[in-house]
């Protein structure tokens, strides 16, 4: 089974971007050679991963990194995305830690040696514990935190990195560790979620304007997760749910980027639940950005409700993936047209999009004819807003390969390159293979 383009998509030129994904503390392992992070004390915590497991091993990429690089390189992608951990680069006192600082120095040049692009995400989710224990994101001072360690990481890295990523999904940090609980540093209350989220947004701002000086000829920017959200029926109640739930959800990340304020929804939340922002704030979250990576996965159904404004509908009877997200494509065209309506955008990467599939390996092969399937559905749906005017550069494949999936542990898998964890063989799904052949077919 093939990936296909029709040959004149944009998305067939060779200046168009294909790549591969991976996290830090999902597939770096060699915990005892860093800082601790929020994961490694989420993760001791009995019941907070399904499987009880912890990224401590993860997918040894640390000591297996070569081995990695010929595996990205096999597979003829034009760049790799990867996430640097602050604990890992960072001394608690603020200093460099050299050993980190060369591994990914490295990596990056055996990367630009082989002319694979470096995406660099400066955050992934990985927060130093030691920050939290000073309160983490709910402290203004970790905004400043940060900047400081991007100043230093990209002053280090000089010309070895052609894009960087302030943030990876600051809807997860935010929202799922600050305000559900259900990801780590796994606290619960609504203020606590805002609160994170406009210092997260804070040090985005802060840290753009020092990745513009240190940096100026990579593309910085940063990256957001989209969940479109559609009403359950035409009713006026319903469309209204979905729209408050795009704004709390969606909304709240990216308005402030380039119309630097909240959605209108702000106003519903209480006093106690608000956060406080300081004069100026939105003056430096709100710097030009060089690009805007665009994660998507699946969509999400609202109905009106009186408690809460909307609730969310189980649309598990439709096709779903093996973590029980529907499989609806056209809500990547619907989100990329409506963002492109909405904002004046930059340059759009998709900078995660995929599926987790139940795999098997048999005979060495694994035959993932679904996430083939994903992957054909979802270009497609990207190629169909590209003809509609929307300026997409380049599209990245989550994930390389099978890794810790945060809460899940590792019982879920997104790779297109299959890892048997006790042994670390690496092999590639032909969901992987098709995707080298989709690339391999370019003009």
């Amino acid at each position: 089974m093939k990936i296909m383009l029709p040959t004149q998509s944009p998305m067939m030129s060779k200046a168009f971007t294909f790549g591969v994904a991976t996290a830090s503390f999902q597939i770096e392992g060699a915990a005892d050679t860093r800082l601790a992070n929020i994961w490694d004390t989420f993760c001791a915590t009995p019941g907070n991963i399904r499987d009880g497991s912890d990224g401590k091993q993860a997918c040894e990429h640390v000591n297996l990194w070569k081995q990695d690089i010929d595996l990205i390189e096999s597979l003829g992608v034009d760049a790799y995305r990867l996430s640097i951990s602050w604990p890992r680069v960072m001394n608690q006192d603020g200093s460099l830690n050299a050993i980190g600082v060369n591994f990914y120095i490295q990596l990056l040049d055996e990367l630009k040696q082989r002319n694979i692009k470096a995406f660099v995400t400066l955050y992934h989710w990985d927060l130093p514990q030691h920050i939290e224990d000073n309160g983490g994101w709910l402290n203004r001072e970790t905004a400043y935190l940060f900047n400081d360690y991007a100043n230093k990481i990209s002053q280090v890295f000089a010309d070895r990195v052609y894009s960087y990523a302030t943030f990876n999904e600051p809807f997860c940090s935010a929202y799922l560790g600050y305000e559900l609980g259900i990801h780590a540093p796994g606290k619960a209350k609504v203020k606590y979620g805002r609160q994170a989220a406009h210092h997260i947004l804070l040090a985005h701002g802060l840290a753009m304007k020092t990745l513009q000086q240190n940096s100026p000829n990579s593309l910085n920017g940063i990256v957001l997760n989209f969940t479109p959200c559609y009403p359950e029926t035409d009713s006026e109640q319903d469309h209204q749910a979905a729209t408050l739930a795009d704004e709390y959800m969606n909304q709240w990340y990216i308005k402030p980027l380039f119309d630097g304020c909240y959605p209108d929804s702000f106003a519903l939340l209480s006093a106690q639940d608000a956060p406080k922002i300081e004069a100026g704030d939105f003056d430096i979250i709100r710097q030009p950005l060089d690009f805007l990576g665009i994660n998507f996965y699946t969509r999400a159904v609202y109905r009106h409700c009186h408690q809460k404004h909307y609730q969310q509908v189980d649309m598990s009877m439709n096709p779903k993936t093996d973590i029980g997200w529907e499989i609806y494509p056209q809500a990547f065209t619907d989100l990329l047209m409506t963002l492109h309506q909405q904002y004046t955008l930059p340059p759009v990467f998709i900078t995660e999009n995929g599926a987790a599939i139940a795999d098997k390996l048999d005979n060495g092969q694994v035959n993932d004819l679904d996430r083939i399937s994903y992957y054909q559905q979802h270009l497609s749906a990207v190629n169909n807003a590209m003809l509609q005017g929307v300026n997409v550069a380049g599209y990245f494949a989550w994930s390389l390969m099978d890794n810790f999936e945060w809460a899940e542990g590792y019982l879920k898998r997104f790779g297109i390159v299959y890892v048997d964890y006790p042994s670390q063989k690496r092999t590639i799904k032909n969901s992987g293979l098709a995707y080298r052949d989709l690339l391999n077919s370019r003009l």
